[in-house]
């Protein structure tokens, strides 16, 4: 082989490895999507109840920290990357525009699709439908009261506190990266260094859960803000590190470690099947396990393993649900009422956990399908491009 063909397969066979990662990350929020699913399945025909089996069930809501351990690594990247390369931070005005269009069109058309169904269907209680419960909803500023549960938790729309949270990192994201990467590095590539710093960023969680469990000053739903999941949104900042530094993953480790992690958080150690442990012990293990868990499962993907984990995640089913996964996400509480009132007609908790499942996935694929293309980013070109969150569809121009 002459050196410039190569050269030419060098680059081939990169390209190769980008567009397989973009593809795997894109497969694991599939995952990541039927976990939260699952676990409202579960709630909603009361498995929780059953002794070790609903605590397994209760802890995939681990889809969670999933979602946010991908954002923390696919967010902070640009910046990590233009830090190792010496290039330009990225556009703060581009960075707000793309959160802000890739999130709120499809949520905006989900809460006020919400409002207008339980307006004509009975369902309760649901504290959240009012206008002020619009207005705090549409705003993703719900969780930011007292007596949360009691104020503007509305029926359809219990799962949005966590996009609630995402949000909010969101803004404070471009404040991290020039705490890690200028004021604690001085805008020098010193990994280690930014690997420390954001250790020391973990620490807020454990601070916070501390705050909120020992004092009562902050309202109740402090305990659902930002500061509780940071450390989930840093395990993903870190492997944005970690991927620049060069370090490899394999699934081969670390997923049997988060399967073991996941299985030790499913006993009454990290709490009671609750969003929120009221004790202060169980909360701390509960978020401990849990970012140990989801930036393991994202780990391989996001450090170069190319093998069975990152090729079952790439296959085109996985990729074809992952891009839809934001959209299934939003409606799936929604469906998921409908489905047991009016096709399985299951008791409230009772009936097939699988069989609930299986129906809500039936009518929600159709539908997030139609969201996501109605409210999906494209190019000039008029092209789908990828949003930040590893979509991309081969050949078309790759944005953020």
């Amino acid at each position: 082989m002459t050196a410039p063909k190569a050269v030419a397969a060098q680059g081939g066979l990169e390209q190769i490895s980008r567009v397989e990662r973009v593809a795997s990350l894109t497969g694991i929020r599939a995952v990541a999507a039927l976990l939260v699913v699952g676990t409202h399945s579960a709630y909603t025909t009361g498995k929780y109840t059953h002794g070790y089996f609903g605590l397994v069930c209760s802890r995939m809501e681990i889809g969670v920290p999933i979602f946010f351990v991908l954002s923390g690594f696919l967010l902070f990247r640009p910046w990590v990357k233009a830090l190792a390369t010496g290039g330009a931070p990225p556009s703060l005005s581009r960075y707000a525009w793309h959160r802000v269009r890739r999130i709120m069109p499809a949520y905006t058309i989900t809460v006020l699709a919400a409002y207008v169904v339980y307006q004509f269907r009975t369902a309760g209680p649901n504290p959240g439908h009012t206008w002020s419960g619009l207005l705090r909803n549409l705003t993703l500023t719900q969780i930011y009261t007292d007596n949360y549960l009691g104020s503007y938790l509305h029926q359809g729309l219990t799962q949005m506190w966590s996009l609630a949270v995402e949000v909010a990192f969101y803004l404070v994201l471009p404040l991290l990266a020039y705490l890690v990467l200028v004021v604690v590095c001085q805008r020098r590539w010193q990994p280690v260094l930014a690997l420390t710093a954001l250790g020391v960023l973990a620490l807020v969680t454990p601070a916070w859960l501390i705050m909120v469990h020992t004092t009562d000053w902050l309202p109740d739903g402090a305990r659902l803000w930002l500061p509780t999941y940071l450390s989930w949104f840093v395990g993903g900042m870190m492997l944005a590190v970690l991927q620049a530094m060069g370090v490899r993953c394999y699934a081969l480790v670390a997923i049997p470690l988060a399967v073991i992690s996941y299985f030790i958080a499913s006993t009454p150690i990290a709490g009671a099947p609750t969003t929120s442990p009221t004790g202060l012990t169980e909360a701390l293990v509960k978020a401990g396990f849990y970012a140990v868990i989801g930036t393991l499962a994202v780990a391989p993907l996001a450090l170069g393993d190319h093998g069975w984990y990152a090729r079952l995640l790439a296959a085109r089913p996985m990729v074809w649900l992952g891009e839809i996964s934001y959209e299934i996400f939003l409606i799936h509480l929604v469906t998921m009422e409908f489905a047991m009132v009016d096709l399985v007609r299951y008791r409230i908790y009772t009936g097939s956990m699988l069989n609930l499942f299986a129906v809500t996935l039936i009518i929600t694929i159709p539908l997030a399908w139609l969201l996501h293309r109605f409210t999906r980013i494209r190019t000039e070109q008029g092209q789908v491009s990828s949003d930040g969150h590893g979509r991309a569809v081969p050949g078309a121009p790759v944005r953020r």
